[in-house]
């Protein structure tokens, strides 16, 4: 296949098509994928995103792959929802190191009613500092997706995880079609998707085809594509399970590139367990996001400083958005602290 037959935005990818681009030698499937990412982006260029769990643990789902599940014994702490200031006080920092983007995870099947109100004025107070917004929370009605648009809410991430045969090995207490549908609700919103899967839990290459396959024939594909590995938690039923093969890892990045070439395609977690020559070929293979700094929700994610040290090695910059002069900067936030704390919806997680 050339480097530039697949270009075009396509939303009805078959399985033969995809295997074939999983089978071709290595160096054809990264020049093809490099080819594709480059008519559309910046190849010296990252996003860089920083991910905040708000409320930690507890959560009712039985992912096997998740140490927040409350389904197992991890020795995670259990938290509730953050206060709002704290998570602004944590949006400011993440601007400062460079991030552009905010993401907020919560350990939760979906979101309650009482719990909303503080996750509305998340979205309000990080928006005001210039960054992105991005929040999982879990399923969603159409209720609660409306408020979050209304709110300003640029991205809702709500992962596949895997494909829809290999799913129910995975997790029992939501459907594949839940997800579908919350993805659904999140667009009918005008909200952009972050929706991606996991590898290393056992599945097969098919497998990992088949999720790409959901996501690439999506009306419209995820604006982000996070392609985490496992991160193996002592404690979860996949703590165990082999670990996934560099060069497969790669693979998957790349034909994600090619199916889906003007989506972000971030290398998301267990970037820890990758050393500088994979995340170099993670990028050649046409990722293009990142998450930045010390922590991924619950699990280690490599510094801030090193992960500039390697852009610089790499001839690499974060991506940027429209900036406004510094001052512009701290009086928005120091206008949305004020906010924050002068509200009564302050919320203890005391």
């Amino acid at each position: 296949m050339s480097a530039t037959a697949e270009t075009t935005t396509r939303h009805d990818w078959t399985l033969a098509e995809v295997r074939a681009l999983f089978e071709q030698p290595f160096n054809d499937l990264l020049f093809q994928a490099q080819s594709v990412h480059r008519q559309h982006f910046d190849p010296n260029r990252v996003q860089v995103s920083t991910l905040l769990s708000i409320k930690t643990g507890a959560c009712p789902e039985d992912c096997k792959y998740c140490p927040q599940s409350g389904h197992y014994n991890t020795g995670l702490d259990k938290e509730k929802l953050m206060e709002v200031e704290k998570v602004l006080k944590a949006a400011a920092e993440a601007k400062a190191i460079g991030s552009t983007r905010f993401c907020m995870g919560a350990a939760w099947k979906h979101p309650s009613a009482k719990d909303m109100p503080y996750v509305l004025e998340m979205v309000k107070g990080v928006k005001k500092l210039g960054l992105e917004t991005c929040m999982t929370l879990g399923r969603l009605d159409q209720e609660q997706t409306q408020a979050l648009a209304e709110a300003g809410l640029d991205y809702y991430n709500h992962n596949l995880d895997t494909s829809p045969e290999f799913y129910g090995n995975i997790i029992t207490t939501r459907t594949y079609g839940e997800r579908l549908q919350t993805l659904a609700y999140v667009r009918e919103a005008g909200m952009k998707i972050c929706s991606g899967g996991i590898l290393g839990m056992g599945e097969s290459v098919d497998d990992r085809a088949g999720l790409l396959i959901q996501l690439a024939n999506l009306p419209e594909h995820p604006e982000s594509v996070p392609i985490n590995m496992l991160v193996k938690v002592k404690g979860t039923p996949l703590a165990e399970e082999k670990d996934v093969d560099p060069f497969d890892f790669i693979r998957t990045l790349a034909v994600a590139r090619i199916m889906m070439p003007k989506s972000h395609v971030r290398l998301s977690a267990g970037r820890e367990q990758m050393n500088e020559q994979m995340q170099a070929l993670a990028f050649m293979a046409g990722a293009n996001s990142i998450f930045y700094g010390e922590k991924l929700l619950t699990t280690a994610n490599p510094q801030a400083d090193k992960d500039m040290a390697l852009f610089r090695r790499l001839g690499i910059k974060p991506e940027e958005r429209e900036e406004h002069a510094d001052e512009v900067h701290q009086a928005a936030i120091e206008q949305a602290l004020v906010e924050q704390r002068d509200s009564r919806l302050f919320y203890s997680a005391v």
